[in-house]
């Protein structure tokens, strides 16, 4: 439950970090507008006054070290610990409850955040992220997807991963409240569509395809669903379209602190990957390898154990893409799931793109096996009803030779991690053993 705190528990001002913190955000907010919505979880609403005082009691009882506070529990958990621990001055790791982090060495002291990237590629690695860049990507983001005081986000993304923690930044900046959820369940999101004044929505594929399923209709004052966290197809978007969702797929990771650029309908027709342009403030290139490279003031200070950011300030991100003569990116995947069969380049989002299409296709993955012949056998691992003879003859339509998948899986579900990232790993050891 939610801590009393007497009045002399709000934030001191003598101890206000520096202007960009969420701490200076919160008390800016809590003077501006000190019994406006904050946060809202399981029917318990705080106005940024009372939040403020429970973060200051939270970070009495906190305590003292050189590190980071190292946080596991429930949403609520999480951001009352992110307040507290912006107020102290201390640097945060919010970790999942599943997978428990470990740090060695000196934190530089700029740091406000410790992230844990999403995983899904090998083992997480720590990302460090100062007040700064944390406030410059909560500007840019709330330029982008206009947020102001009176707009509620819902929030039912693990706060252990960016995409969900940096929404308490981009609200407090605004002076908006955030409508927490304790992870994603459908019907609790629907009944809070329904019932709450909801504004802005961030979602992963997944999640909205499951949406969908349930039939609900967006509210009338949904403006903006963010969409990040892995690849949206051309199918679900225009599905979830059509039903008058009002959707921004984005393009973002830890290092970034969130999204570093997002479509809007001024980017233009929307096609598969296509994220539009970066933020304002970001620049975004492309390596000689295709490697899409970032540069502006949202970048991390490196990874824990080093490494990270070039000496010219670029970051080489792991994804590959393409930049139209408009400056727009579009994401065509990552650069280590490339698979070569038959002596051709075949990227998994390919052919997952093309067989997410077919009729009776709820989900799809693809990976690849070592085969003498094929060089990687591509194999399919498919959720839904269509059957294996009609995704071979829906594929050899539309496939070439080469990208044609030579297995077809039946499962009842793919691993996803808890941003909705597929867990490519996995895939392969699901392949290898469903083809043994």
């Amino acid at each position: 439950c939610l801590a009393a705190a007497p009045p002399s528990a709000i934030y001191n001002p003598r101890l206000m970090k520096p202007a960009g913190s969420l701490a200076h955000h919160l008390a800016a907010a809590a003077r501006r507008r000190p019994a406006a919505l904050a946060l809202s979880y399981a029917g318990q609403c705080l106005t940024f006054t009372e939040l403020l005082a429970d973060a200051g009691a939270l970070g009495a009882t906190l305590a003292g070290g050189a590190g980071p506070l190292v946080v596991s529990g429930s949403s609520l958990d999480l951001a009352r610990h992110a307040c507290a621990c912006s107020l102290k001055n201390r640097p945060f790791w919010p970790v999942d409850r599943n997978r428990p982090a470990h740090w060695s060495g000196e934190i530089p002291p700029r740091v406000a955040l410790v992230i844990s990237t999403s995983g899904s590629e090998g083992e997480p690695r720590g990302v460090m992220l100062s007040d700064a860049s944390l406030d410059a990507a909560a500007a840019a983001a709330n330029r982008h997807l206009p947020l102001g005081p009176g707009d509620l986000w819902l929030d039912c993304l693990p706060l252990h991963h960016i995409g969900g923690l940096a929404i308490l930044w981009r609200c407090a900046r605004a002076g908006a409240g955030v409508l927490l959820h304790d992870g994603f369940a459908a019907e609790a999101v629907a009944a809070d569509l329904a019932r709450q004044p909801v504004t802005h929505l961030s979602l992963v594929p997944a999640m909205l395809a499951r949406l969908l399923d349930t039939g609900i209709a967006p509210p009338p004052g949904l403006r903006h669903v963010l969409i990040g966290g892995a690849a949206l197809t051309q199918t679900l978007f225009d599905r979830a379209s059509a039903a008058g969702w009002p959707l921004n797929p984005s393009y973002g990771m830890s290092e970034t602190a969130a999204q570093i650029a997002t479509w809007t309908p001024a980017d233009g027709p929307w096609r598969e990957g296509l994220v539009g342009r970066p933020l304002a403030g970001s620049e975004i290139a492309l390596a000689a390898d295709g490697r899409i490279r970032i540069r502006g003031p949202q970048l991390m200070l490196g990874y824990l154990g080093g490494g990270g950011i070039h000496e010219d300030g670029w970051l080489t991100t792991g994804d590959l893409g393409n930049i139209d003569a408009f400056g727009r990116l579009t994401v065509t995947g990552r650069a280590d799931d490339m698979l070569i069969s038959g002596g051709r380049n075949v990227h998994p989002r390919e052919v997952e793109s093309c067989l997410a299409a077919c009729p009776g296709v709820r989900d799809v993955a693809v990976t690849g096996l070592p085969d003498p012949v094929w060089g990687d056998l591509i194999v399919a691992l498919v959720v839904g009803d269509a059957e294996p003879a009609r995704l071979r003859a829906w594929s050899e339509a539309r496939l070439p030779g080469p990208a044609r998948p030579r297995r077809i899986v039946c499962l009842p579900g793919l691993p996803r991690n808890a941003a909705g990232k597929l867990e490519r790993a996995a895939l392969r050891h699901l392949a290898h053993k469903a083809t043994a």
